[in-house]
């Protein structure tokens, strides 16, 4: 919904990290990869010094600071997002760990550690309304960045 309504483009960092192998394995217990980082940089480095890229990650703290405008930090309630990670089969154990994350607000001090603190904004997500919501101000927010290029 996003990249529509602000024509920008997306780059699933996940999606990049099994495409390209940009990973130093597998972590079985929580079933995911485990992300090098300093090749998920060099890998995007050329695709953000362009501009107008969404880069979607759960996890910012090693992203370099001059490649964002703005950090989005989206949260759900509690309950919404045991639903939704029980609906895509996370294991107990990786479940527990992302709940755990959302209650003690990782993903928000992660990013107010990393960026200064008026370019991280923190967005509820927990509705569709509050998603088309969000997409909304967010395209409100691009469009008074763009400038007429001369």
């Amino acid at each position: 919904m996003l990249v529509e309504a602000t024509g920008m483009r997306h780059v699933d960092v996940g999606k990049l990290v099994r495409e390209q192998s940009l990973h130093t394995g597998r972590d079985e217990e929580f079933d995911c990869y485990l992300v090098d980082e300093d090749k998920v940089c060099d890998a995007l480095e050329d695709i953000v010094s362009s501009g107008g890229v969404i880069v979607d990650h759960h996890s910012c703290d090693f992203f370099p600071e001059r490649w964002f405008d703005m950090v989005l930090v989206l949260q759900a309630d509690t309950a919404v997002l045991y639903e939704r990670l029980k609906t895509r089969r996370y294991s107990d154990k990786k479940l527990s760990e992302n709940m755990e994350c959302e209650i003690m607000n990782v993903c928000l001090e992660e990013a107010l550690d990393s960026y200064k603190r008026e370019i991280v904004q923190q967005l509820q997500s927990n509705t569709v309304e509050q998603m088309e919501e969000n997409v909304e101000k967010v395209a409100r927010w691009v469009a008074g960045w763009k400038t007429p290029v001369n």
